[in-house]
């Protein structure tokens, strides 16, 4: 009796255990289905240790114990360098010698565990690869993680190491930083080896880094860099770039509060805010207008954007054409050969790259002079811009090409200026909004990268701490009702648009919402004058708050078509000059605009 009692236990258990065991598999193969091993971030693992620590007197190697990874475009000594593509792979052979960056972080202590993911010959923002899969961004999964250097962001991320290179030519280290909630930089132009490197384009290619942690950022541009560790620290003036970030989801208000409360107690440090004169809101872009002439001839003169956004779509469009000229430079006799299976988004590159020709090829090559001038004389030596890193949350995996092309497009914008201009950016992370993770980038002059890591060094104890508590400021009380006041200041502000005195206008307007925050009309006249000083953004929420008011507002449909155009928001932008066609059909204007948005969009 006992024996059969303990033969129905161990059953018992045995199958109990197997009921679990089997959930567990389920559980395990639901998870992997998801994040795959590893996140999917890596195309190879193995180990190259670091060279041995120096007996003493030597100092200790500076990245001893940092794990880290290098995406398929360093060369590695024996092994094959794939370049995000398998034909790539099976027409080469393996490397000779391994990059002199990957033997420097050797050198200096650090362990390589493996090779990561990147978008086919390095083209591309999304981080997705027909060949190998998306790498799974820890911070949204169902997102893209950015690229061209998305399975490195991943690692980095996922903690699966400590830093991770990759290559930056129009944001591959930026984009992915950004979308992926980490610290990246991108290093002066030449100032890095990209000996062992496989080129995209060598005019804006560059070796950039990427980390969780500022001091390992550092260490590892001393170990890169060469930096000179006595160098004096300067005092520092931080400038926003108020019209990008009219480009950007990220709320100004929240990275400006952030970053000014951190610089309080930074000795010598001081925020220029822009945000006190209008006149100053394309600082930027009027500045690079005025000190890069060569950018004229590039002008697009078929759409009706401001001229703010022309030039820096302008700027964005000379750096595609470089990339494409060079690319064709580096790969055309290889690519006409193999035939490579590629992407649909990465052939179209390609082709472009490949049918390009070498009209205006000196004026290229002019704007990137002229913009490194340009910014050395904005930021002097002591100098750092503020911009938004990327202008859109990720956008989810396998979107439809017209969303993510825009989204594309306004990302090139803001890589354009590091990027044309050789100097050097840090991306940093400012937390989340609205669960998408935000961050901001500074820029200095070209050569001045301890200067830029040492700031960096310096604040972000304090961001950090700030990212918690800063919030945006209470929306204004409208308390007063009294319609004759705000009525009278509304007919200030047209008076004052009329007379091209947009920045009074926009006051007026504003003192009329005060009063009575319910009538359209004071939002998009306020709106009319936004426009006129490139605050598109802030336009077009103005019009929103118009038309949520009065659905029949003509003038608010038309003025938000134009902010969202000039935000290269084309789709949103023809309905609602549709819209404005559908309340007053013999409207002219909106009938040439929706036509001509239809054009753009093809």
């Amino acid at each position: 009796m006992t024996n059969t009692k303990m033969w129905v236990l161990v059953i018992g258990v045995t199958v109990a255990v197997g009921i679990v065991a089997a959930a567990e598999t389920r559980r395990r193969r639901r998870r992997k289905a998801i994040f795959k091993e590893d996140f999917g971030a890596f195309v190879q693992r193995f180990q190259i240790l670091p060279f041995p620590q120096p007996p003493p007197p030597a100092a200790k190697q500076t990245l001893a114990g940092l794990t880290f990874a290098i995406n398929d475009i360093f060369e590695l000594e024996e092994h094959v360098t794939g370049f995000g593509n398998p034909d790539w792979a099976r027409t080469h052979e393996a490397a000779e010698k391994t990059a002199v960056t990957v033997t420097a972080l050797l050198k200096n202590g650090a362990l390589c565990v493996g090779k990561t993911v990147i978008d086919e010959f390095a083209f591309g923002v999304s981080g997705e690869n027909m060949h190998y899969g998306a790498p799974i961004n820890p911070e949204m999964p169902a997102h893209v993680p950015g690229g061209s250097s998305s399975g490195s962001a991943v690692a980095v991320a996922a903690e699966l190491v400590d830093f991770a290179l990759g290559t930056d030519t129009t944001g591959c280290i930026r984009i992915p930083a950004a979308f992926c909630g980490l610290l990246s930089y991108r290093p002066s132009h030449g100032a890095v080896s990209m000996i062992g490197v496989l080129p995209n384009s060598q005019s804006l290619d560059t070796v950039g880094w990427l980390a969780r942690d500022p001091s390992i950022l550092l260490r590892v541009g001393n170990a890169l860099l060469k930096l000179n560790t006595v160098e004096p620290r300067r005092a520092r003036c931080l400038i926003f770039a108020d019209d990008l970030f009219q480009l950007s989801k990220v709320p100004k208000q929240k990275a400006e509060g952030v970053i000014s409360k951190a610089i309080e107690n930074l000795s010598g440090c001081k925020l220029q805010d822009h945000d006190t004169s209008l006149n100053d809101i394309l600082i930027l872009a009027q500045h690079v207008a005025s000190n890069v002439p060569s950018l004229k001839g590039l002008l697009d003169q078929s759409t009706n954007l401001q001229n703010g956004t022309s030039i820096l779509k302008a700027l964005s469009s000379a750096m595609v054409s470089l990339q494409r000229h060079e690319f064709k430079t580096n790969h055309e006799e290889w690519v006409k050969s193999v035939e490579p299976k590629l992407a649909p988004d990465v052939s179209d590159n390609v082709l472009a790259a490949i049918n390009t020709t070498h009209e205006n090829l000196k004026a290229l090559y002019d704007i990137r002079r002229e913009l490194r001038a340009c910014i050395k004389i904005l930021l002097k030596d002591n100098g750092i811009l503020v911009i938004p890193t990327v202008a859109d949350p990720p956008w989810k995996l396998n979107s439809k090409k017209r969303g993510t092309v825009e989204s594309h497009n306004r990302a090139l914008i803001l890589s354009s200026i590091a990027s044309m201009s050789g100097c050097c950016q840090v991306t940093i992370p400012l937390g989340k909004n609205d669960g998408c993770p935000i961050s901001v980038s500074f820029i200095t002059f070209h050569g001045g990268d301890k200067f830029l890591l040492d700031t960096l060094l310096d604040m972000y104890s304090s961001l950090k701490e700030q990212i918690n508590f800063v919030s945006s400021p209470a929306p204004l009380q409208n308390t007063n009702k009294n319609i004759d006041d705000s009525e009278l200041l509304k007919e200030k502000g047209n008076a004052a648009y009329k007379g091209n005195q947009w920045n009074k206008a926009v006051n007026y307007y504003s003192e009329a919402i005060k009063l009575n925050g319910e009538n359209a009309t004071y939002y998009s006249n306020r709106a009319a004058a936004y426009l006129q000083l490139g605050c598109f953004q802030k336009a077009e929420e103005d019009c929103n708050k118009a038309i949520s008011l009065d659905k029949k507002n003509v003038k608010a449909y038309m003025r938000r078509g134009t902010a969202r155009e000039s935000l290269l928001f084309y789709k949103d932008a023809a309905q609602d000059f549709k819209h404005a066609l559908v309340l007053e059909p013999q409207n002219k204007v909106a009938s040439d605009a929706e036509k001509r948005l239809r054009k753009l969009m093809g």
